[in-house]
């Protein structure tokens, strides 16, 4: 199962994003509309169409053997899914005020949860089986992490002597590019996703 996470700053640039496969199982499924699609192998368009229908390309094999259809689309169509569910994360918010918001829009198997910080920031993340528990730790943990690149120290040892990133020079809008906040946001996909 596929999870991809992007963090968008309070005027929706794009300021991290990742890509994380799952190891734990998933319950088979696919598109009833891929189901139905025709294998158009020599077709201009077909990728397009196979992917914004949800099937994918090459098929997955899952831990337990079996092929698996779905979460292979192209990385642009999954910016155009996360995309468009930004408008409806901005109608959930005007009614709801906790931090995070679940499940907020679907398409096709893919299913929109969010978080919003105080300040506005946006974490989005498209993901296809149903874990809303694990969700809000792992948006919790992201949130943590976020907070201590924005915070305004240096590096500073934690109880286990690794170095976090506390970064003076970082705004609301700068790219995050710290090895250190990759590393543990992947550990924390790894652990909760």
């Amino acid at each position: 199962m596929s999870h991809h996470l992007f963090v968008l700053s309070p005027s929706d640039t794009p300021l991290y994003s990742l890509t994380h496969q799952s190891t734990k199982p998933v319950p088979s499924a696919t598109s009833p509309l891929a189901s139905n699609l025709p294998t158009w192998s020599t077709s201009a368009f077909a990728g397009t169409l196979t992917a914004l229908s949800g099937a994918s390309s090459a098929t997955q094999h899952t831990s337990s053997g079996a092929v698996r259809v779905g979460g292979g689309q192209d990385r642009h169509v999954i910016q155009m899914i996360a995309n468009a569910g930004l408008d409806v994360i901005e109608d959930v918010m005007r009614k709801e005020t906790a931090m995070y918001l679940k499940s907020v829009d679907k398409f096709n198997e893919w299913t929109i949860s969010a978080f919003v910080t105080p300040g506005n920031t946006k974490f989005v993340l498209l993901h296809e089986g149903k874990n809303d528990e694990g969700i809000r730790a792992f948006f919790m943990d992201v949130w943590e992490l976020y907070v201590k690149v924005n915070t305004s120290s240096m590096y500073i040892g934690d109880a286990n002597g690794q170095q976090t990133m506390l970064n003076p020079f970082h705004t609301a809008h700068s790219t995050i590019r710290s090895s250190v906040f990759d590393n543990r946001v992947r550990a924390s996909a790894r652990k909760y996703l």
